[in-house]
């Protein structure tokens, strides 16, 4: 396992394998590279060859560092990972690949949380108290979110028409 900078990447060798949601890597990416989501990283990696050299990337860094761990603890033996992530590679100015923007999905999750928590508690106020059942289950729903990492509004936000990726995989989400 090795590191390099962005600058280092125009001249390293490998399958770059971005591991950021689809929706991030449909609004931004290197030309080239292949999106493995890191929560399907594993499942789609099974299949890979363990001596290929891959180099990961992600927005920052924090997931490409998962996302290595996870493959050498399933013996992949050749893995780089690009110090600062996408981030870097644009100040780098390597070629970066702009398509479309949305708002990420954690933000899309606390506006509806708050339009929700909201339209609940004005509704209450004029015209029934049984209204605020909306902002008790936005509530609970956080609360379960928290403790178990699973967010369903996450997930049923991420199957929206503006969140859909074009050319989506089943296995990864390479575009075009």
């Amino acid at each position: 396992m090795k590191y390099i900078t962005a600058s280092e990447l125009k001249n390293a060798g490998g399958r770059v394998v971005d591991v950021r949601m689809e929706a991030e890597f449909a609004a931004e990416r290197l030309p080239g590279s292949e999106c493995v989501p890191l929560n399907r990283l594993t499942a789609v990696a099974s299949g890979w060859n363990r001596e290929e050299p891959l180099i990961l990337m992600c927005a920052a860094g924090v997931r490409s560092k998962d996302a290595m761990n996870r493959l050498a603890r399933m013996g992949f033996t050749n893995l780089t990972m690009v110090e600062g992530g996408l981030r870097a590679c644009k100040h780098a100015g390597l070629d970066v690949v702009v398509e479309r923007k949305t708002i990420p999905i954690v933000r899309q999750v606390l506006m509806v949380a708050g339009i929700l928590v909201l339209l609940g508690l004005l509704l209450a106020y004029s015209s029934s108290v049984y209204f605020l059942v909306l902002p008790l289950l936005v509530g609970c729903g956080m609360v379960f979110s928290g403790m178990t990492g699973i967010c369903p509004m996450a997930w049923l936000l991420s199957r929206m028409p503006w969140n859909r990726t074009p050319g989506y995989e089943a296995q990864g989400c390479r575009i075009g």
